[in-house]
């Protein structure tokens, strides 16, 4: 395989792998990555002598940092959320940093006669591109879909209403993404060395810097540029019509026109409150919004999750609902993030809460049991089958190789051509990492001691978050490494806590999100390590890069939230926000009703042996059982491929995010995903090697620049269109319950 001369220059930085194996261990002569989709994307070659972290990187890459903060942030309050992902500024920053090259002073500089830099080293070149992107990354993930941190502090000043101080606020955030950077630097050598955790989603941004970065022959049909260029411009001038002239687009739910006075059609049918079954939706924002890209998910776990989607959505549910009147679903609307009483009304979470933010038993007991949204209830059930099959499903398919790297019990591992080349630049000091997590788990505690009465969490209670998180994160890579889907898992954190500190919802939700975010951030520091792996970036750059970013991010994030909250009249609160206002955060909303339920009323009341939800506990059993039988099988029959394939946690992710995600919203992403890691990967392959993962870039891309420039030139200043097509998708009757003689406004009332 060409490769560039590997033993000079650009030793001292970062990556994501390199180095860690005693001295004695031998490697197998090395092959190309096993990953057939790896082997058509990602460059076998090396450059060693390109500049890395360069005054460039760091000014274009903490701007593109603060910048996607800011949007991100900003949007994740809106009732329809927009994510922009680093894409955006993997784009911007490629002219800038181009004219940044021609125009700098190429001099170098000398600082205490030692230590030299130029503010111009040469080109702007690809390395130095992907640490701009590294940067950003830091960026999208603290400040956009993954902003658990910035959700908690809202969950706490908007709803429960508490004066917790910036500071202790930005501890909160600061230690939750160094805990995580601490548990990435632990599960390098399992989540990121292996050619087997190949992070799916990052050979979309591998496919982009080749198309930036490498010239092509036109004489092959359009390059990759040129292709990128027509769909980025194609994209952005389409999603004028689903994020402003024809927002039907995002949920056409053509079956309510049909029966427009049918309360069970508009339930079946309507994308944004009910089944959609019959809906589509035409916007990539709502397509991509909660799985992710669909073109850059493998086959096999679009096929996994459409299996568990249809039985779910399309079977069990219709027969719990309809038939079995499971958990009195019908007094209540069929798709709702809402928590009823038991005449089909809101509950009103007030009146069972003392003046400490604990529950009020004889209130309680007074108003009356809580109810979920039966899908709800079912979409927080099948929680519980995911986090156990998660563990039996890694331990029976990856455990070998996990105490391989664990024990180093073999002379021999494989590498493949990337990790060849990855060692030769220094690796990363495992104790550097150990040293963040130390400091950042101490801060954590200050937290817990300094705040006590107002956390309600003990310091023993941040103690075990972190050993949860650590716990968690091995399986949780393992399945986002090779599936590009990270199963949800807070549940059990939750149902946890709930049960050693009943009552207590501000406990539960600090819990909740020390055991969940130091995870995501965990894991969006593996894939970003990936990503150097790939690009070939050396380990201490990565290091440094990283971390400036998560201190840069948290600070940001926590700025600009705390700006958002304090200016915006009423943020958050439905009931007073004008009915057009589109500060309604249904993610944050989320948060604040799962505190509710698994902190102020507790899992004891709920699925305790008296509550009403006790028999989902069974899917914990089932879920740790199913694996089995499929991975006997798989070994019996080693001819039949396709009986590996069969993802029990997959499959238990079906509807995950359900709600806030709608089932359209799945739906589509399913159709998508067929239509590109299917029939094109394997009718049209080469295409697909090509243009494919461009395509994702380009649709992603486009649709933010719009998304953007709409929101700040004419939604922001209220300027909206009001005809037909700009209405939900005309299926009013969807929220109305079918039980007899349930009252609610604006809906038939059955006998």
């Amino acid at each position: 395989m060409a490769s560039h001369n590997l033993n000079g220059g650009g030793g001292g930085g970062g990556g994501g792998g390199g180095g860690g194996e005693p001295a004695g261990m031998e490697d197998e002569e090395e092959e190309r990555c096993p990953v057939e989709e790896v082997a058509l994307v990602v460059p076998e070659t090396d450059d060693p002598t390109l500049p890395v972290l360069t005054f460039r990187a760091w000014f274009l890459g903490l701007n593109s940092c603060f910048i996607l903060i800011f949007l991100n942030t900003f949007f994740s309050y809106r009732t329809q959320p927009l994510f922009v992902s680093a894409i955006l500024m993997q784009i911007v920053t490629l002219p800038i940093g181009r004219f940044m090259a021609a125009t700098l002073p190429k001099e170098k500089y000398t600082i205490f006669g030692r230590w030299s830099f130029s503010l111009n080293p040469g080109p702007f070149n690809v390395k130095e591109h992907v640490m701009v992107t590294i940067l950003a990354n830091c960026g999208s993930a603290s400040g956009g879909s993954e902003a658990y941190s910035m959700g908690a502090i809202t969950v706490l000043k908007t709803y429960y209403k508490l004066n917790i101080t910036f500071f202790a606020s930005f501890l909160i955030v600061v230690t939750t993404q160094l805990i995580g950077y601490g548990w990435a630097g632990m599960m390098r050598r399992y989540l990121t060395e292996p050619a087997e955790m190949w992070w799916p989603a990052n050979l979309a941004q591998v496919s982009l810097f080749r198309a930036l970065h490498e010239k092509e022959s036109r004489k092959a049909g359009m390059t990759r540029m040129q292709f990128f260029l027509m769909f980025l411009a194609a994209s952005f001038a389409y999603y004028t019509f689903p994020g402003y002239l024809f927002p039907l687009l995002t949920f056409f739910s053509w079956t309510c026109w049909l029966w427009p006075r049918s309360v069970t059609a508009h339930q079946i049918g309507s994308g944004y409150h009910g089944l959609g079954l019959g809906a589509f939706s035409l916007d990539w924002a709502g397509i991509a919004a909660y799985h992710g890209s669909p073109l850059v998910t493998p086959w096999s776990s679009i096929l996994n999750i459409a299996f568990g989607f249809v039985l779910f959505i399309y079977l069990i549910f219709p027969l719990c609902y309809w038939k079995y009147n499971t958990f009195d679903a019908q007094k209540f609307p069929i798709f709702s993030n809402q928590l009823f009483n038991s005449r089909g009304h809101k509950y009103d979470i007030t009146k069972i809460l003392n003046s400490q933010f604990e529950l009020d038993i004889a209130a309680f007991e007074k108003f009356g049991k809580l109810y979920m949204v039966p899908l709800y209830a079912m979409s927080l059930g099948s929680g519980f089958a995911r986090v156990s099959s998660l563990f039996m499903h890694v331990a029976l398919y990856n455990g070998s190789d996990i105490w391989k790297r664990f024990s180093w019990s073999t002379k021999k591992i494989k590498l493949d051509i990337h990790a060849k080349l990855m060692r030769n630049y220094k690796a990363v000091p495992g104790w550097w990492f150990l040293f963040v997590l130390v400091c950042s788990i101490g801060l954590s505690l200050v937290v817990a001691l300094l705040l006590k009465h107002d956390v309600q969490l003990p310091w023993w209670g941040f103690l075990l978050a972190a050993g949860l998180a650590w716990m968690l994160t091995l399986p949780v890579g393992v399945i986002q490494a090779t599936t590009n889907q990270q199963p949800g898992y807070d549940i059990v954190a939750q149902l946890m806590i709930g049960y050693l500190l009943p009552g207590k919802p501000i406990a539960n939700l600090l819990f909740k999100i020390y055991g969940k975010t130091s995870i995501i951030h965990a894991l969006c520091f593996l894939s970003d390590f990936k990503l150097g792996h790939y690009m070939k970036i050396p380990p201490r750059s990565m290091f440094t890069v990283q971390l400036v970013g998560s201190l840069v991010a948290s600070l940001a994030n926590l700025g600009i939230g705390w700006w958002m909250l304090g200016s915006i009249p009423n943020i958050c609160d439905v009931e007073a926000l004008h009915p057009d206002s589109p500060w309604t955060c249904p993610r944050f909303r989320v948060m604040f009703d799962t505190t509710i339920v698994w902190g102020l009323i507790g899992p004891e009341r709920l699925f305790g042996p008296k509550g009403m939800y006790r028999n989902m506990l069974w899917l914990f059993a089932l879920g740790a059982l199913l694996p089995i039988p499929i991975w006997i099988l798989s070994r019996k029959f080693p001819d039949k491929k396709w009986i590996s394939l069969i993802h029990i946690p997959l499959i238990t992710n079906g509807f995950t995010g359900i709600p806030p995600a709608a089932p359209t919203n799945i739906a589509s992403w399913i159709v998508m995903g067929m239509i590109f890691q299917h029939f094109m990967f394997k009718y049209r392959k080469g295409w697909w090697q090509k243009y494919n993962y461009v395509l994702s870039s380009a649709l992603d891309a486009g649709t933010a620049f719009m998304g953007v420039l709409l929101f700040f030139t004419l939604q922001n200043s209220g300027t909206n269109l009001k005809w037909w097509g700009t209405e939900p998708d005309h299926c009013p009757l969807a929220t109305c319950p079918t039980a007899p003689g349930i009252v609610v406004e604006g809906c038939p009332v059955f006998q």
